[in-house]
């Protein structure tokens, strides 16, 4: 039997949901039509009720605890319930709204993802989409992502994985330099050549390659070097040297014949392959602007 404490405890559960999702109980009061203090004193009736803390609350933001983040998730559960309920029952409106907010790694997000978001917004008039681009790893709840693109083995424990490609590397230069300079037939004879090489680590200069059992390793220099594989694109295209790059970075101009591979024998190994992984928190229910857009990038990019 539903009880009055069990009507207060769920709308205390959606109004925290409110708060995370937001960051702050002055715009979700705003946004509930509530007072700031109205908002503040039912978080903190779900917090005497499940004897825990769920905020840490400072002067300039809050922040989740590990409680905080577990309760989030079964909270937002609990709304998206509801849309679905609402949906079903035909009160929700039939063409998805809303906004989605992604995070993914600058040179992936640039390169594979932005392409695809007009042809999204045109298609789909109530979606919007705030796409967010770092290389760091970005915590879905601290960061206010619904979903994030990461380079993984497989997914992290608490979230939902879709397998959408994989990413590997290869070396590529302009054939103007290699007619100046000589095409490389073995790793070692990079040692000859200026490299264009991520600057991240010192590690990054000491290439790996793999050719069957054979494993060969060689240390690398050249004048130019950058942590963002379009910039390395662009050094090669500006006939600089021969640079490690992502195939999905190469490919057009692989395609229209301004750069070609080096090495195609032998394959590139780094720590930044992998697959990559469409990642969001899980629910039994998605929000309908959830579903169409985690559907479309699937569709698009999955291999």
């Amino acid at each position: 039997m539903i009880t009055n404490e069990t009507l207060a405890l769920l709308e205390e559960m959606a109004v925290f949901a409110k708060v995370v999702e937001t960051g702050s109980f002055s715009e979700a009061a705003r946004q509930l039509g509530a007072t700031p203090s109205a908002i503040s004193r039912a978080v903190s009736r779900l917090e005497r009720a499940l004897n825990t803390r769920l905020l840490q609350r400072t002067t300039r933001k809050l922040r989740l605890n590990e409680s905080g983040k577990a309760v989030y998730q079964h909270c937002q559960a609990l709304v998206n319930s509801a849309g679905a309920v609402m949906s079903a029952s035909g009160q929700f409106s039939e063409t998805p709204s809303g906004l989605v907010r992604l995070g993914a790694p600058k040179a992936l997000g640039y390169f594979m993802v932005h392409p695809l978001i007009n042809e999204f917004l045109a298609t789909n008039s109530g979606v919007n989409v705030m796409l967010r681009l770092e290389d760091r790893y970005m915590d879905l709840i601290d960061e206010e992502i619904d979903l994030a693109i990461r380079i993984t083995n497989e997914p992290p424990p608490g979230l939902i994985g879709k397998r959408l490609f994989t990413v590997s590397h290869i070396l590529c230069a302009t054939p103007q330099y290699l007619a100046e300079y000589g095409t490389p037939s073995h790793p070692q004879e990079l040692k000859d050549h200026s490299c264009l090489f991520l600057s991240e680590e010192a590690a990054d200069t000491r290439w790996r390659f793999q050719q069957g059992n054979k494993v060969v390793s060689v240390n690398v220099h050249g004048r130019y070097s950058s942590n963002h594989s379009g910039v390395r694109l662009g050094g090669v295209k500006s006939h600089l040297g021969i640079g490690g790059l992502p195939v999905f970075t190469a490919r057009k101009s692989l395609e229209s014949g301004e750069i070609v591979q080096v090495l195609p024998d032998w394959t590139f190994k780094t720590r930044y392959s992998g697959d990559a992984w469409l990642l969001y928190p899980p629910s039994r229910y998605q929000p309908p602007h959830m579903m169409v857009f985690i559907d479309y990038l699937v569709k698009k990019l999955r291999t």
